[in-house]
């Protein structure tokens, strides 16, 4: 299927890299929130058991609270479990444990990383989607919307997205044996080819881990060549360093 016709969202880096970052649709965030109200509900039996050691009548003592006390135990259960949904979309990068499985992630609407405010107001609307029974309201407003956005989504302007899988080969695989290894201080002009590597290595790096981050774009700068053995070494010297020449070379083409 086409992305003109898939729900996706369209994102403009600095580098000119247009990304175009296809939208996660009802079924893997069904089955994402699967996982997630599973191991919530493997936590709470694990509570419970826990709880029932120390407290022979779990019921009794509940029906024993006050009015005021039954309430703030169930505004603290939900509290957890909001919690639980909060803290992993701004520590992980966007993701929960289902949403990892399933390789969907939340992003605001720019398609930058979630903060915690997007993510507290998102999950914070969870009850009202849930209305009346089983996320009724929120799966309706995803059906409705073009993005399959719920309520929550549409209050804190974000959406869940699809990750797609990063053909690194493609950056490392040896140049044809055509192409000749510039000299030190060649300064030749790049091929569309190895423009087209560099802006989509600079557009994907914040991703990448920090080890493949540095080897990627170490064999990008042997690659697109113009530094002597000392200026090489330089560049190399620290990740912003070497992602700032790439994006000088590939400027220079534009």
């Amino acid at each position: 299927m086409s992305t003109a016709s898939s729900p996706h969202l369209d994102v403009a880096t600095p580098e000119r890299v247009a990304l175009t970052l296809p939208v996660a649709g009802i079924g893997y965030r069904c089955l994402a929130w699967l996982v997630d109200a599973s191991l919530l509900f493997f936590f709470w039996i694990v509570a419970y058991f826990v709880f029932t050691l120390l407290v022979s009548d779990v019921l009794g003592v509940f029906q024993g609270l006050s009015g005021l006390g039954q309430t703030l135990l169930v505004v603290g259960v939900f509290a957890t479990q909001w919690l639980y949904w909060t803290l992993a979309e701004v520590f992980f990068h966007g993701q929960t444990a289902g949403k990892r499985m399933l390789g969907i992630r939340v992003v605001r609407m720019d398609g930058s990383p979630v903060g915690l405010y997007e993510s507290a107001v998102r999950n914070l609307c969870r009850a009202v989607d849930f209305l009346p029974m089983a996320y009724a309201a929120g799966c309706i407003c995803m059906l409705l919307t073009r993005q399959h956005r719920r309520l929550g989504d549409l209050l804190a302007g974000t959406l869940l997205v699809r990750e797609e899988r990063i053909d690194l080969d493609k950056y490392t695989a040896a140049p044809a044996p055509s192409a000749v290894p510039p000299a030190a201080g060649d300064t030749r002009a790049l091929t569309s080819e190895e423009v087209e590597l560099v802006l989509a290595f600079l557009a994907r790096a914040p991703g990448l881990s920090a080890d493949v981050r540095q080897r990627l774009g170490a064999r990008l700068v042997d690659r697109v060549g113009g530094l002597s053995g000392g200026e090489r070494e330089a560049v190399l010297a620290s990740p912003e360093r070497l992602e700032a020449f790439l994006r000088a070379r590939a400027r220079a083409e534009g």
